[in-house]
């Protein structure tokens, strides 16, 4: 059966993994004959921000979703938030994906509706998940620097049950460390 979309694209940093992101990945599985997720800021980890590797990252991602999708780094370039950014990330997807995406999947943020807006020449429809639980990856690195593993747990894939102790384990490893190496 045929989907309305051939490639959806969902950009997000993952630090961690959580059910809203999976509502998200969902819902453009449900869509998208190819969903293809852009790790951002790929080239961070180990500081409190971003503690994760791209690696890591990546591994959550295939662990919860298997060959559902394709993930690929999208490291920072300085300039988020802008049409510029818009048009670095269409060229990462054609450079990853070999074509340009036709739906955007994202949480409703409004900075991200400006990413696509003013790319030039481009038709890629957007499509806004509302956040049906209230839960961030912030306040899940916080349950895991906390020891609180069962509540990290309610807002986790259970596919994610057995990386928990290495996870915190990078975690507390990263959490006082404030640089980064962003452009």
């Amino acid at each position: 059966m045929s989907k309305p979309y051939k490639l959806g694209i969902l950009v997000g940093r993952f630090q961690t993994l959580h059910k809203g992101h999976e509502d998200m990945i969902n819902s453009a599985a449900e869509l998208c004959e190819r969903v293809a997720i852009f790790v951002g800021s790929s080239q961070e980890s180990g500081t409190s921000t971003n503690p994760f590797s791209y690696e890591t990252r990546k591994e959550m991602l295939y662990c919860v979703f298997g060959d559902k999708i394709s993930v690929f780094p999208l490291p920072d370039i300085g300039v988020g938030n802008t049409p510029s950014w818009g048009e670095y990330v269409i060229q990462k997807v054609v450079d990853a994906c070999g074509r340009k995406p036709d739906l955007f999947v994202s949480g409703k943020e409004e900075r991200r509706a400006t990413w696509l807006s003013g790319v030039s020449g481009e038709n890629v429809a957007e499509l806004y998940i509302p956040k049906k639980i209230d839960i961030s990856a912030s306040k899940l690195r916080g349950y895991m620097i906390d020891g609180e593993r069962k509540k990290w747990e309610s807002y986790s894939s259970e596919r994610l049950f057995d990386m928990y102790d290495d996870l915190r384990k990078q975690l507390l490893a990263s959490k006082d460390n404030n640089e980064t190496k962003s452009i």
